[in-house]
């Protein structure tokens, strides 16, 4: 009986592994390009932080509004593998049109192309680390895959470094960041999908697939933070306006994968242990005073430490608010939850981005990061009150 644990929690953790290497080698070919990508529109092209927020918004809305329908098709159909595998795919498609794109409305249709890719791919995937997790250690899977992400988001990060400290250039960059991508898409035919019981001794299935009571409390609360998450390529733009250069900047952004990366497994694993609310308020606590020391901020020393608190923000959030929502959808719809969770995310990021680029231009670089910093502190207390209240009346049910 014990070997028998022992070899089905080996091939929990390979099955997230795998799906971590995955993202591993896709997000390393990604982030070789992203923060290339607003240096080479405001200094190649000539684009304003307006033109950046439009591309940013609408690229991440476009792939918030598949992620909700990609997930309850892998629920339904029971094909996770196969939509995974069509959206890592569309990652090197991405790279192909920034090859041939001459100007800006160009870049936003590759970028709209690979954010389209990860709202297919998403909630399904996120469904298959739920899927492969053992009970009571959602926190620590979910890390495990946020640290491998984050790992290969770090590396793509720092070649984007070496691309812009050697002069190496864009389009070369933008070239060579298919191979990482082809790598990664090669892994998935050895991620394992469960197999569909038959239908008498299958789980019975929710009646709704639409999140109730605590969840679409939280979902809410989340849509209002994403209003003033704006894109990370705004954090960018702002090292830039503080007077770092352009490799400089790329280093800071390496610093904020690393800090992720490093920190998703533990803090995984501690909202396993202390209970999700203990991680989640103070993750957005954190994103809030991080967001008003971006505004604030005057002495450049202290960037780095902010985009490494960043990082410690993303790694306490990731892990730990995956496992909840999965922890708290309607049976047999956990890919549908995390899919209406990241529709959320990218409907607040659209208005979000293209806020943060009107307020940018039309008040001042700070403003952004003012509402962000308000939006991130006022999430922290509702959620540290919706779910206080829950444990409330569980002990009292108790």
């Amino acid at each position: 009986m014990g070997d028998r644990r022992i070899m089905n929690r080996k091939r929990i953790l390979s099955n997230i592994a795998l799906i971590g290497l995955v993202s591993f080698f896709v997000d390393m070919s990604t982030e070789m390009v992203y923060p290339l990508i607003p240096l080479y529109l405001t200094t190649v092209l000539g684009a304003t932080p307006v033109a950046v927020g439009i591309i940013e918004g609408i690229a991440e809305s476009a792939a918030s509004l598949l992620k909700a329908m990609s997930g309850y098709l892998g629920d339904r159909r029971e094909n996770k593998k196969v939509l995974m595998l069509a959206g890592y795919s569309a990652s090197v498609a991405y790279k192909i049109l920034l090859l041939i794109s001459a100007s800006w409305p160009g870049i936003l249709v590759a970028r709209v192309v690979d954010r389209v890719g990860k709202g297919i791919r998403t909630a399904p995937r996120d469904a298959l680390v739920a899927e492969s997790s053992n009970s009571g250690k959602l926190g620590g899977s979910f890390g495990l895959h946020k640290a491998l992400d984050m790992g290969g988001s770090a590396l793509g990060a720092l070649l984007a470094y070496l691309f812009v400290a050697t002069g190496f250039g864009f389009r070369p960059a933008f070239l060579f960041s298919i191979l990482p991508a082809a790598a990664g898409i090669a892994i998935i035919p050895a991620v394992r999908e469960q197999k569909a019981e038959p239908e008498a001794v299958r789980p019975a299935r929710a009646k709704s697939a639409m999140p109730g009571g605590i969840l679409r409390a939280y979902l809410f609360i989340i849509f209002l933070f994403c209003l003033g998450n704006s894109s990370n390529a705004f954090l960018l733009l702002r090292a830039e306006d503080l007077g770092f250069s352009a490799s400089e900047t790329v280093l800071l952004y390496f610093g904020f994968n690393l800090s992720a990366s490093l920190l998703s497994i533990p803090f995984g694993r501690l909202s396993d242990r202390l209970g999700r609310s203990r991680i989640l308020v103070p993750g957005y606590l954190i994103y809030g005073l991080v967001y008003f020391a971006f505004a604030f901020v005057s002495y450049k020393g202290a960037v780095p430490l902010l985009f490494l608190a960043y990082g410690a923000y993303t790694a306490l959030i990731s892990g730990a608010e995956r496992a909840f929502v999965a922890e708290n959808a309607p049976e047999g719809y956990k890919g549908t939850a995390l899919g209406i969770y990241g529709m959320l995310q990218g409907i607040g990021l659209l208005f979000a981005s293209l806020l943060a680029g009107l307020l940018w231009d039309r008040f001042s670089p700070s403003a952004p990061f003012i509402l962000g910093g308000v939006l991130g502190c006022v999430s922290a207390l509702l959620i540290g009150i919706l779910l206080g209240r829950r444990q409330n009346k569980n002990s009292t049910a108790a």
